[in-house]
């Protein structure tokens, strides 16, 4: 009996110890519905362990998530978790980021949705075409954003600006101005901006002018000795019309509003001129080529025909009405003359030589005047007195 009670104490002894040296193994356990080691909670749990598809690059050491310099947090959330999450680049405007796909989370209460980000007040977006029947032009624009009110000087402040072509602009909320220019072309428009997005469209009502020139017979003109000047068709009360552009090389596109222009084109530098009025028409690229009836001549003072250009001399080239429309000095005088009768008059030490001569349009060529006396002017009598 004493033997039979022993054994039995014994064997509840080993028991109780058996428990209590398993107990901490079963702790250490965890899995679904189970915690997890020191009491934290394993999967399935809130807040707990690997999630599917969720891998350790979304729990860096400290907490969020950073995604190129920019916390996951600061990016605007639509909805709940499983919306896409477009991030923005502070400071960039429409920077293209590949949106973030978060994974569905289970096992546990989703986190409480967030709000959609308010837009930034003032938040105006700006766009330009040339007619409306065109679509918005996607470079070369000029954007300028003033205040309404005008400063003491008289001038209306310049908030901002930008180039291109549709752009966006951050602004407080009130009254502005704001004016698109597209070459010369350009157009203002009054605007309100409040606290909500908003998006105004200029039409410019706008075109292009390309201009060229050839000499008779379609000659090509050498573009360097080729200018062109645009003014308003308009004169004002002197007669006069406003300049808009000077020195336009050919072959160049000028954007300008829609309407009639005045153009003027200079072959050399003398008086080969030629003026038309020109229609440019909204969207469209008008190309306008003008004939000149001019060519390039060069005078020399030679002894003999043929003989090499005297040094020294002075020019002077007179119209067939005695108007001088040119003067120069040396061995060769280089000039564009429009087609017509002329007169060169040479000076060389105390001798006055002189010359008639014509331009034929197209037709270019060298004027010699000898130096001898059947070429020079009787008793010394100056021809431009």
């Amino acid at each position: 009996m004493i033997v039979g009670a022993f054994r039995s104490t014994l064997l509840v002894a080993l028991a109780m110890l058996m428990v209590s040296v398993a107990a901490p193994a079963r702790a250490q356990m965890s899995g679904p519905g189970m915690p997890g080691p020191g009491g934290m909670p394993g999967p399935g749990m809130p807040g707990g362990g690997a999630l599917p598809g969720v891998g350790p690059q979304f729990a860096p050491p400290g907490g969020g998530v950073s995604i190129g310099g920019r916390p996951l947090e600061s990016a605007p959330i639509r909805g709940d978790n499983t919306d896409e999450a477009p991030l923005a680049a502070p400071g960039v405007g429409n920077l293209a980021v590949p949106p973030l796909k978060l994974p569905p989370i289970t096992g546990y209460a989703a986190p409480q949705k967030h709000e959609q980000l308010a837009v930034p007040s003032g938040e105006i977006t700006l766009s330009a075409k040339l007619t409306d029947g065109t679509g918005e032009i996607a470079r070369g624009l000029v954007w300028r954003v003033f205040a309404d009110k005008p400063q003491p000087d008289g001038k209306l402040p310049l908030i901002a600006s930008a180039q291109g072509g549709t752009s966006i602009f951050q602004l407080e909320p009130g009254n502005y101005l704001i004016h698109a220019a597209f070459g010369r072309a350009g157009a203002t428009k009054r605007i309100t901006v409040g606290r909500e997005p908003l998006h105004e469209d200029l039409v410019l009502d706008a075109g292009g002018l390309k201009l060229d020139a050839v000499l008779s017979g379609g000659v090509r003109i050498p573009p360097n000795k080729l200018k062109f000047s645009i003014y308003e068709a308009q004169v004002d009360s002197h007669g006069e019309r406003a300049l808009i552009i000077p020195n336009v090389s050919p072959n160049t596109v000028v954007r300008l509003n829609a309407g009639t222009y005045h153009v003027v084109s200079t072959y050399g530098a003398v008086n080969a001129v030629i003026r038309a009025d020109i229609r440019v028409e909204a969207g469209k690229l008008t190309e306008a080529t003008v004939e000149h009836r001019a060519a390039q001549l060069t005078m020399k003072l030679v002894r003999e025909e043929g003989g090499e250009a005297i040094a020294d001399t002075s020019w002077s080239i007179l119209t067939d009405s005695g108007d001088i429309v040119r003067e120069s000095v040396g061995a060769f005088a280089s000039m564009v003359l429009a087609e017509g009768d002329y007169t060169a008059i040479a000076k060389n030490r105390d001798h006055i030589y002189q010359r008639a001569f014509t331009v034929v349009a197209g037709h270019n060529q060298d004027v010699e005047v000898l130096a001898q006396e059947s070429s020079e002017v009787d008793n010394g009598v100056d021809p431009l007195d």
